[in-house]
């Protein structure tokens, strides 16, 4: 029997990448996943879509739903659980994963873009999770997964010289995202319902990272694999001590500190370390 037998999920952002990732592991362990993001079938430019998704889920033996959307659209946010429930019934676990990423000087950063990365960044898993935490209220019994990023972390005059300047937006929005974390699950702890940010220590090699070209050598040399977020965020969404919720915490050192040892998305086979990620290689 899987980890989420049973369980109803919901994966943003989930037609490549973490997000696929993260939907397929969670198939794997029983979970019906109802996943979104805008492309339905194959992109333009980029590898990944909806129905590819769904289809490993599928062969994966588990569930999938895919739920076109576009999250920096708040008008539509509402449906997307609508939608989820009408298909697979009442959400236990949310991933919020979605995110914009506009590494821009600040002074070119235009208004249409910040509104974007805090449409998808922030309001995005704010709104989605007020619309399913009545319901885990109800069931005394959820969690809330947030895919945060390094970028939040606050610069210091001693970390200047080494800062991402290109990062302020996006590590704003995910700064934002990571405080919110944690007053919803003060909010929310006497619930049974767990609610956690997770992010990689680095990068995590993507279609998406890899279009955008402008992840630093140094992150990309402690990059973590796909499988591995997708083990950590299992870990997150499935447990059940009352001392891991509020934790705005990194993929390797959740693993580590669970002792948790990585799978492939089908849940059988080992990878081994995070860092070890020849199957997180671009395929």
């Amino acid at each position: 029997m899987g980890q989420l037998e049973g369980r109803v999920a919901l994966v943003t952002g989930a037609s490549r990448g973490i997000g696929a990732a993260i939907a397929k592991r969670f198939g794997a362990e029983g979970a019906k996943v109802a996943i979104t993001a805008r492309t339905l079938d194959q992109h333009d430019h980029l590898e990944g879509s909806l129905q590819q998704t769904a289809k490993e889920i599928e062969a994966l033996g588990g569930t999938a739903v895919p739920i076109v959307a576009d999250l920096a659209d708040p008008s539509g946010l509402d449906a997307i659980v609508t939608q989820t429930e009408e298909a697979l019934g009442p959400i236990d676990v949310l991933v919020n994963n979605a995110a914009a990423a506009f590494y821009l000087p600040f002074t070119k950063t235009s208004e249409k873009r910040f509104r974007v990365a805090n449409d998808i960044n922030f309001f995005a898993p704010w709104r989605l999770s007020q619309l399913v935490v009545p319901g885990m209220q109800e069931r005394r019994e959820g969690w809330i997964l947030n895919i945060s990023s390094a970028t939040s972390d606050r610069p210091s005059a001693d970390t200047f010289k080494d800062f991402d300047a290109l990062s302020i937006l996006y590590g704003s929005t995910k700064a934002a995202l990571e405080r919110f974390t944690a007053g919803l699950a003060a909010a929310v702890h006497r619930d049974g319902i767990w609610v956690n940010s997770m992010a990689p220590v680095g990068a995590v090699p993507t279609e998406g990272t890899e279009a955008l070209g402008v992840v630093p050598d140094e992150a990309l040399a402690i990059a973590e694999s796909r499988e591995a977020m997708a083990e950590a965020s299992l870990a997150l969404c499935t447990t059940r001590d009352p001392k891991l919720t509020a934790r705005i915490t990194l993929c390797t050192p959740i693993l580590e500190e669970l002792g948790r040892e990585v799978f492939l998305c089908d849940g059988k086979t080992k990878v081994g370390s995070p860092l070890e990620n020849d199957a997180a290689k671009l395929r």
